[in-house]
């Protein structure tokens, strides 16, 4: 294992992060499967901890600049927060179960199916934002938290999605994001904020159950930490200085081309 080309990685990681608001595990989790050979369910782990101390600083720091909807925050995470553990207690009975044999080519093509859709819907909306800005677009339903149907469509939403964390790592900043742009009327430093704060929160959990799994690697985790971390802190202050829709139509691009190796690997 080349740790020092990990760190280097996992901070080129944390850059894009910070620049685009994309989330890292779309990347760490492939990085650690095809550069550095780690099993499926070990990476997903190790990316779910070490992803965390990164959501959470980014957290704190929006929090500190008052660019969080905390309420938006509460009930999201009452429904992802559950639904990730039910991810995690899913990739355990996974993990232990004798008949299956292909267990890693399933998880393999869940995260490609995942990335694959981030991938597309990204570059369809940065399509649809250049060429045609005009374009009137039918409006989705927007999700009323002052009143009980919008708050469970909000914890339903949750816990979709922290159910695909908790099963693959992937998804935590990338689909939350497209959910509070789609169905919350937020400014988009808001939207950024928001997405870190309940990445935040969603991971702590999660992370424990993948701790309490035991298929975390340490010695992959802090390496990532130290890479990821001073490289979303730069990221961030660059954010203001780089064209984003360039940047995200490149990282979208990556992300299809991963995730289609992932899904027709075999």
């Amino acid at each position: 294992m080349d740790y020092l080309l990990l760190v280097f990685l996992s901070f080129g990681i944390g850059i894009i992060v910070g620049l685009t608001g994309i989330g890292g595990a779309s990347l760490i989790t492939p990085m650690l499967i095809f550069v550095f050979q780690v099993p499926p369910a070990i990476a997903i782990s190790s990316d779910v901890v070490a992803a965390t101390l990164m959501k959470a600083i980014g957290g704190y720091k929006h929090w500190k600049q008052n660019t969080i909807d905390l309420e938006i925050v509460k009930w999201l995470a009452l429904g992802s927060v559950p639904g990730s553990l039910m991810g995690v207690g899913i990739l355990y009975l996974l993990e232990h179960e004798k008949s299956f044999n292909n267990n890693d080519d399933i998880l393999l093509r869940l995260i490609g199916l995942i990335l694959l859709l981030v991938g597309f819907v990204g570059i369809t909306q940065l399509f649809l934002k250049s060429f045609f800005p005009k374009l009137q677009l039918p409006e989705l339903p927007k999700f009323d938290l002052e009143t009980p149907w919008g708050r469970l469509q909000t914890a339903s939403v949750g816990a979709v999605l922290g159910l695909m964390v908790g099963m693959t790592s992937v998804s935590s900043g990338s689909m939350f994001a497209m959910i509070l742009i789609a169905f919350f009327c937020l400014d988009s430093h808001k939207v950024v904020g928001t997405d870190l704060a309940q990445a935040a929160i969603l991971l702590i959990f999660t992370s424990l159950g993948h701790i309490l799994l035991g298929t975390v690697n340490w010695s992959l985790v802090l390496p990532i930490w130290l890479g990821t971390v001073p490289g979303v802190m730069i990221g961030a202050k660059l954010c203001l200085l780089t064209p984003q829709r360039a940047l995200r139509l490149v990282i979208y691009t990556v992300l299809v081309g991963v995730s289609w190796k992932l899904v027709y690997q075999l």
